[in-house]
């Protein structure tokens, strides 16, 4: 109890026009051979006439004696690959001439400013949007090594350069699209309303897109001799339970800093469950940011929060994915909780380069949904883009954005600039209702989901949204990390809240009598009159 304590601290959806770009109309496309074992290794190498190569095919079982990794290793090829990425000064003009390769061990520009990760588009671009489409779709469900993952499914856009054998992947990604269905009809009037359930994951966030990338690119550093002897973070929860776990199915030593008393149990018990080192500090996350980067800047701990770019590589495959599995057909909005802001600017960036490469032909208008007590980007916004303060984050029950110093704040303003985005924010009590409504109609989601359904409503209410348009929301995390909140909640006990869709349990004897009056006074309230006791 001491102990206790301390931690207490697819449906059918109406048609629309697809988009069929093939610029390059002599491209020739892939061919999709059904059989029950094949690799497909396009990225590597290109086969003739600058074509990658065709899929290798195997049509029996691979050999007792090997794994996923031996089979991928044999068909490999060791022709070096075309496509590449570097570091790039984050939104630098045509004049910039500043880049880094991946190999780098590099957080910031000469300037301070962020940093970007940069593909060679031009390359990317001898292939044709209907060429990338049938390519990535070929991957989904395999299990072939790497592809079987949503991330490295998209391996060319994301680290072309990485040996698949360095990948450390627990096969992330390819996370529900869920038709919420009675909740769209029921409270919003709304047909084609769905959330992508991005929680449902490795580690039970959508961090874990994110950190394959990174774990997998600080593996390949280690194995080419840099001076990297673990990874740090800076964490609110979710992203130290991903890189602890990702660190320890690498190898690799993995070391949290987490804001003591302000994260759930499930967020604290994870790290520690999979051997990270963890310090509990006696700050809040912005405090534990300016620590890890000052640690990290002295010694050789490799930074694994979103100032580095490489996350933002993975995330950004929850956008590719959301197209995927529209058939390749473009929502009209997409709703992001922001916290550190990161998301919001991987998305869009997702998007992009699939317009940019000719998968679809325009992106979503983006909206970042931030909880009322952490809305340094919702003031900001409000104020016209006029100068960007800072604020003290105050708590709140999504306590993963509780932050109120993003480090992606030139990011995400890119983002919404360029998506004819909106911000919105939730206030506690609105984020926990949101979440309860939600909960009540089938789904279970995190209170961070709650803020972005709360954007939705309002824009919903206020006509911005209308009733036709396909929107998605993107869950970032289980709500089975966050039972503690729903427990107060439904139990009444959240002080100056109404909890208006609290659903306590009824205490009833032990006996037949008192049982047939509480079950009939529920049906009462459920069922028609003229139904009740037949």
């Amino acid at each position: 109890m001491a102990l206790l304590s301390v931690l207490h601290s697819s449906p059918i959806h109406k048609p629309r026009l697809q988009f069929h770009q093939s610029p390059v109309t002599s491209r020739r496309c892939l061919s999709i051979v059904s059989c029950s074992s094949s690799t497909f290794d396009p990225g590597p190498a290109t086969g003739t006439n600058g074509f990658p190569p065709e899929p290798i095919v195997s049509k029996n079982r691979r050999q007792t004696d090997e794994n996923i990794r031996d089979e991928a290793r044999r068909h490999h090829s060791t022709t070096k690959t075309t496509f590449s990425a570097k570091y790039v000064p984050f939104n630098a003009g045509p004049d910039s001439t500043e880049f880094y390769s991946l190999d780098e061990i590099v957080y910031r520009s000469r300037s301070g400013g962020l940093l970007d990760v940069q593909h060679d588009m031009e390359e990317l671009k001898k292939f044709d949007g209907a060429y990338w489409r049938e390519l990535f779709d070929s991957r989904v469900g395999k299990t072939t090594w790497p592809y079987g993952s949503g991330v490295w499914s998209k391996k060319e856009w994301v680290l072309p350069e990485i040996d698949p054998d360095d990948i450390v992947s627990a096969f992330e990604g390819n996370s529900n699209l869920f038709w919420a269905e009675r909740f769209g009809k029921q409270f919003l009037g709304m047909d084609d309303l769905w959330v992508k359930h991005c929680g449902i994951s490795h580690t039970g966030s959508f961090k874990d897109l994110g950190m394959t990338v990174l774990v997998s690119q600080v593996n390949r550093l280690r194995k080419l001799k840099r001076p990297v002897v673990g990874v740090g973070c800076a964490s609110t929860g979710d992203t130290s339970a991903a890189l602890s776990a990702y660190c320890a199915a690498a190898g690799i030593p993995s070391i949290v800093f987490l804001p003591a008393n302000k994260i759930s149990i499930a967020q604290l018990v994870q790290p520690i469950a999979n051997g990270a080192f963890v310090l509990s500090i006696d700050t809040d996350f912005d405090g534990c940011m300016k620590l890890i980067r000052e640690v990290t800047s002295e010694l050789p701990i490799y930074l694994a929060n979103s100032l580095n770019s490489l996350r933002l590589e993975g995330q950004k495959t929850a956008a590719i994915e959301i197209l995927q599995q529209f058939d390749w057909e473009v929502p009209d909005w997409v709703i992001v909780p922001g916290g550190n802001l990161g998301n919001i600017y991987a998305f869009y960036k997702g998007f992009k380069m699939c317009q940019e490469l000719g998968l679809v032909d325009r992106i979503p208008r983006l909206v970042c949904a931030q909880a009322a007590n952490a809305n340094p980007l919702y003031l900001y916004y409000k104020s016209g883009w006029n100068g960007f303060q800072p604020v003290k984050a105050n708590s709140t029950y999504a306590s993963a954005i509780q932050i109120g110093d993003p480090v992606s704040i030139d990011r995400a303003v890119y983002a919404l600039k360029n998506s004819n985005g909106i911000v919105e924010e939730a206030t506690e009590e609105e984020l926990m209702d949101a979440m309860s409504l939600a909960d009540s109609t089938g789904m279970f989601i995190c209170p961070h989901t709650g803020v972005a359904l709360t954007a939705l409503i309002k824009l919903r209410n206020s006509g911005v949204i209308g009733p036709q348009d396909r929107t998605v929301v993107v869950s970032t995390a289980h709500g089975l990390k966050f039972t503690q909140s729903k427990v107060d909640y439904h139990s009444n006990a959240i002080p100056d809240m109404a909890c208006r869709y609290a659903n306590s349990p009824v205490q009833v004897k032990a006996d037949f009598g008192s049982v047939m009056d509480v079950l009939k006074k529920f049906l009462e309230n459920k069922t028609p009159k003229t139904e009740v006791g037949k």
